[in-house]
């Protein structure tokens, strides 16, 4: 009986995974449908770039950023789009951190697509080489950063020969306390 239980448990998990492609592949056309934009953010700025908009009497359309208070296209802050036949372009700059949604309207009057943007508090400045030390970073070298004269070095291999001779003399002692 608990073969079957895992076996009808196994069978629910393979036919839910391969309904899922399927249900995400009905779904996927029909939320990109009517987003003929691409929005980016690069620190404070926020640009749409489009390819859907003809040029009509010389001008290829708007595009406007709307905080969450404003509902429709003409309260936000609008742009005149630029570009080409092959893509158009608008940029926001000194956006204050929200989220926007951004809307481009072409000059003949269609939505090209709207589409939400989250902006960010503008990044903390990045340190440059030229503040960095002039020495690098000394970790773990201790003393050996100062290049010591030939008479220091004597004196140090002095002390630790006298230690381990010292050492070598207790530890001796110890084992036969009746000799020198």
């Amino acid at each position: 009986m608990p073969n079957s239980r895992m076996l009808a448990r196994s069978g629910l998990t393979a036919a839910a995974a391969a309904a899922l492609p399927l249900a995400l592949t009905a779904a996927g056309p029909a939320a990109a449908q009517g987003s003929g934009i691409s929005v980016s953010t690069t620190g404070t700025t926020v640009s749409v770039v489009t390819s859907a908009c003809t040029q009509v009497n010389g001008t290829w359309g708007n595009a406007s950023l709307l905080t969450s208070s404003e509902s429709n296209f003409a309260q936000g802050r609008q742009v005149s789009l630029s570009g080409t036949g092959v893509s158009q372009s608008a940029a926001w700059s000194d956006v204050s951190p929200g989220t926007y949604t951004v809307i481009v309207v072409c000059s003949n009057g269609s939505t090209a697509g709207t589409q939400s943007v989250i902006v960010s508090a503008a990044p903390t400045p990045t340190v440059s080489a030229s503040a960095s030390p002039s020495r690098g970073v000394m970790g773990g070298l201790g003393g050996a950063v100062r290049d010591y004269g030939p008479v220091t070095m004597a004196a140090g291999a002095a002390l630790v020969g006298g230690g381990v001779i010292a050492t070598a003399w207790y530890l001796r002692r110890r084992s036969k306390p009746h000799r020198l």
